[in-house]
């Protein structure tokens, strides 16, 4: 997938496209209908197929123009994982165009003029069902299949989307992410929920805490992936499964445990204070691994975290001890989930074959 940054990036003279325009936040299912469909409608025209969305968010805009942070949504994906998923599917295009004082403040038919048809080329144009465009949100779906009978160009509206009669939406995902509704979150992503990104250093505090000798590190070390946005959907102590980290594209998953959030039992002038990490710590390093990685770190690999089932929320611990004590429970009770979870395929796999 090509991606460009602003609408000049996109080259002088590039075919039109079938595109689609939104923050595509999470890529749930319904998403991924939409982008089927655009694919579709590309391909029978002759033409790449192209995602218009935005960095920052509209309403994280908004929210900061009006002094109202309450106001921003709570993030599902990074821009990392939203262009990953969107590739995944397919997508030949992805314009991310910054959302700023100009664009929110042009007239609808301006950005249909210069930004659609002079910009792009657009030969058909498929929106959400509850699209709206343009200063004060004044353009709808009527005013933009209007402007397509008369500059040449199809409309299309997909109606909403639904998994056992939920609407699936990103709003939906929020609230069960919020919820630590990990199954439902899958349901509605069709697939795990997953944070990826580049290995970062921190303190390197948990690999000090339970080491089973002064000086020899091998705590609770954990990887560090930095969630770029201050207001993530899920947040709390998980079980995971990482990803990335073998000498094979295909090498199996790591169990874990996982902290998403700002770490309230470290002090504010930790090397990632004020910053949202996710901070995990594999319940296994196997020897051949370590052995893989240069040092035996894996600082710089960029690795994908699965978020499976939820423990509980952050907790502020008082002393290191009783961070301690409280780590070694988190892990205690993943391995117990995943345990369970090796039953249950038992059982399932047994019951196939029967």
């Amino acid at each position: 997938m090509k991606i460009y940054r602003g609408l000049r990036s996109r080259p002088p003279g590039s075919p039109g496209c079938a595109l689609t325009i939104g923050n595509f936040d999470g890529v749930h299912r319904g998403h991924q209908a939409m982008l089927a469909l655009l694919n579709n409608e590309a391909r029978h025209r002759g033409v790449p197929s192209c995602v218009m969305t935005f960095e920052p968010h509209p309403r994280d805009y908004f929210a900061a123009l009006h002094h109202k942070p309450e106001l921003a949504p709570a993030r599902i994906a990074t821009l990392r994982d939203k262009l990953q998923e969107l590739d995944r599917c397919g997508v030949h295009e992805c314009v991310i165009l910054p959302f700023n004082a100009r664009l929110a403040n042009q007239a609808p038919e301006a950005f249909i003029e210069d930004t659609l048809v002079g910009a792009f080329g657009v030969q058909y144009v498929l929106v959400g069902d509850d699209f709206r465009f343009g200063s004060k949100r004044a353009g709808d779906y009527a005013m933009l299949d209007a402007a397509g009978g008369r500059l040449g160009f199809d409309v299309a509206r997909m109606q909403s989307y639904e998994v056992h009669g939920l609407r699936v939406s990103s709003s939906a995902v929020r609230e069960a992410l919020g919820a630590g509704r990990m199954d439902d979150v899958a349901a509605l992503l069709g697939r795990p929920y997953s944070i990826s990104g580049h290995v970062v250093h921190g303190r390197k505090l948990g690999r000090q805490l339970a080491e089973s000798s002064p000086g020899r590190g091998d705590g609770f070390r954990t990887l560090n992936l930095r969630f770029s946005h201050w207001k993530p959907a899920a947040s709390g102590i998980f079980a995971v499964h990482v990803h990335g980290l073998g000498p094979h594209a295909d090498s199996p998953p790591l169990p874990g445990v996982a902290n998403l959030g700002v770490r309230p039992s470290l002090d504010p002038d930790d090397v990632n204070g004020g910053r949202v990490l996710l901070e995990t710590h594999c319940l296994d390093w196997p020897p051949a691994l370590a052995a893989s990685l240069p040092d035996g770190e894996a600082y710089g690999k960029i690795v994908r975290v699965e978020l499976l089932h939820k423990l509980h929320d952050e907790l502020k611990y008082d002393s290191l001890d009783a961070l301690t004590q409280g780590i070694a429970r988190d892990c205690d009770d993943a391995r117990a989930f995943f345990a369970s979870l090796h039953t249950q395929t038992h059982r399932q796999t047994t019951r196939d074959r029967i």
